[in-house]
């Protein structure tokens, strides 16, 4: 369902909106459950890059039709899945992600600030006692800030990626999601989450899209995914489709843009 005029308005001052109803709690629970069993016969899909390319039901959380109508909300009818991950916080884990802003190490050029969203859906519960996100409310307009690489072991992000300069921390706004609830934030949007203190485990999945016009100006090759709309640039190169889990094909491509993705991560 596409968002309303005064949630669109909300996206814009805030720089983030929340809940987004995708899907019912029995369907993120049956996601869930494949999460689950994909695990235990391919291994941790935490932060693994673009899981949409190698499992069907990641695939279909990416492409519900519910979440692209929040997204064209933001982005227009023209719109790339760029990248996704499941964030992962085991019980009683003490990994956590500081504050940051996406857009500082992803290597990407974008023609407007607003070229990007990102969609992070609930599978369990998000909370503050597990770790949910948490955002800094309009922090997006300030552009960008100056970050330091902590290299903090417990620090989920790749280098640590933390706001060395002040910014105003007293406009925070938790974010609570029950499963199947997805929020949308902005690129620039100053945005934290905690460790999981509870005895339960924490997943989500998260979501990159992309107006066609952006391009990646870091590393030598990046692909996408025409979600809707058309593309009319080619700045991406194309992506297999996932039709069958971890299809041969699609895990040797998905992992040849990881190991590209991560050497922007370390570059950007």
């Amino acid at each position: 369902m596409s968002l309303t005029a005064k949630k669109q308005q909300a996206y814009r001052d805030n720089g983030f909106l929340f809940p987004i109803d995708v899907l019912s709690t029995n369907e993120a629970a049956q996601h869930n459950d494949v999460l689950n069993a994909v695990e235990k016969q391919h291994g941790p899909m935490h932060y693994r890059v673009k899981p949409y390319l190698v499992s069907t039901s990641a695939f279909a959380i990416a492409t519900h039709p519910d979440l692209l109508d929040a997204v064209e909300s933001v982005l227009g009818p023209d719109i790339l899945l760029w990248d996704s991950s499941y964030i992962i916080k085991e019980p009683h884990s003490a990994k956590f992600v500081s504050w940051h802003q996406d857009l500082t190490y992803w290597g990407l050029r974008m023609e407007s600030d607003d070229d990007l969203v990102s969609a992070w859906l609930a599978l369990t519960p998000s909370t503050k006692n597990n770790g949910a996100m948490q955002f800094v409310r309009g922090s997006h307009k300030h552009g960008r800030y100056q970050h330091e690489d902590t290299y903090d072991e417990e620090n989920i992000l790749h280098r640590g990626q933390s706001i060395a300069d002040d910014f105003d921390d007293t406009s925070v706004t938790q974010m609570e999601l029950a499963p199947g609830q997805a929020s949308l934030h902005h690129g620039w949007t100053v945005h934290s989450s905690g460790p999981n203190a509870t005895d339960a485990r924490r997943v989500g999945i998260v979501m990159n899209y992309l107006k066609p016009g952006v391009r990646q100006v870091v590393g030598a090759y990046e692909t996408a995914t025409l979600v809707r709309g058309e593309d009319r640039y080619d700045h991406f190169g194309p992506e297999p489709v996932c039709q069958s889990d971890f299809d041969p094909a699609n895990v040797e491509f998905q992992l040849q843009m990881e190991r590209k993705k991560r050497e922007v991560y370390d570059t950007a």
